[in-house]
């Protein structure tokens, strides 16, 4: 099976008996080679979620295109939302940043090492002190400085951007704008932001100085889909490490960054590889 193109089926729909064996039964009708499969139940909300990654056995095989349509009939039969997906074919990111550059570091420095399934179609920042990081790594840096009065406008011309670039995911890589309303539903499903906090207990500005006011014992990150409920979003990933009176703030800065940086990543990593689902105000990652 080595070498040949990989597929992912990415489906959820109301759980009931036979959808394992209904989307078995079809991949093997058509001599598709599962190679991973997970799937979960939610006995709360009654939903079945699957990803399934296959290639295509034997020499001759179906497209893409001829597997999707034949597929509609099944996914008809139980009512699915579905999606298949080739592989191989990197995610279109847009990357949005501010000053912070520990974030956008992280991300270029994976998709380099081929660590991340992605191809950046711009940076898009407020202020002008990542530009170099941008133009090091061959990648388009658009200027947006956003103030009260031309808010609507930049926001504007944002959406023109990812619709011009074929951007499928936009990444707040420490982006300190809050989107309004609009644009979060815009972007609802396909825009992720990295909030400073295991839990949002430190709020604005000099979050870590304000961990080591409060002498706390554990800090984190969370990386969440935006919504219009400020750093409310359902959570993709969530790392945490402890830390003890010993660390001032400058030290809990540090750890900070590195675990805001690394949560970042593996949430983008989920999103690309088709692995997260929104399940009401939570997600199932698979």
């Amino acid at each position: 099976m080595k070498n040949k193109p990989s597929y992912i089926l990415k489906a959820t729909c109301p759980g009931r008996v036979g959808i394992v064996a209904a989307i078995s039964g079809f991949l093997a009708d058509r001599g598709c080679f599962i190679t991973q499969f997970h799937e979960f139940d939610d006995l709360d909300s009654g939903r079945f979620f699957s990803t399934i990654e296959f290639v295509f056995d034997g020499e001759h095989s179906l497209s893409a295109e001829r597997l999707k349509a034949d597929f509609e009939a099944t996914a008809l039969r139980f009512d699915m939302t579905w999606e298949i997906h080739d592989a191989s074919q990197p995610t279109r990111v847009l990357v949005m940043v501010s000053k912070y550059d520990h974030c956008l570091r992280d991300l270029l420095y994976r998709q380099e090492r081929g660590e991340l399934n992605v191809e950046f179609t711009a940076i898009v920042s407020n202020h002008e002190d990542l530009r170099a990081m941008a133009s090091h790594a061959g990648i388009n840096y658009i200027h947006l400085p956003v103030t009260q009065d031309n808010k609507a406008g930049q926001e504007a011309r944002l959406l023109e951007i990812i619709e011009e670039t074929g951007t499928e995911l936009v990444v707040l890589a420490r982006y300190m704008q809050v989107l309004t309303d609009g644009l979060c539903q815009r972007l609802a499903g396909r825009c992720i932001n990295i909030h400073h906090s295991f839990l949002p207990g430190f709020k604005g500005a000099r979050p870590y100085h304000q961990a080591y006011a409060r002498g706390v014992k554990l800090i984190g990150a969370t990386a969440h889909y935006v919504t219009a409920d400020l750093d409310e979003g359902p959570i993709i990933e969530q790392m945490v490490e402890r830390v003890s009176h010993i660390h001032d703030a400058r030290h809990l800065t540090q750890v900070g960054r590195d675990i805001e940086a690394q949560t970042l990543s593996r949430a983008v990593n989920y999103h690309v590889h088709h692995r997260v689902f929104q399940n009401g105000l939570r997600t199932v990652v698979l």
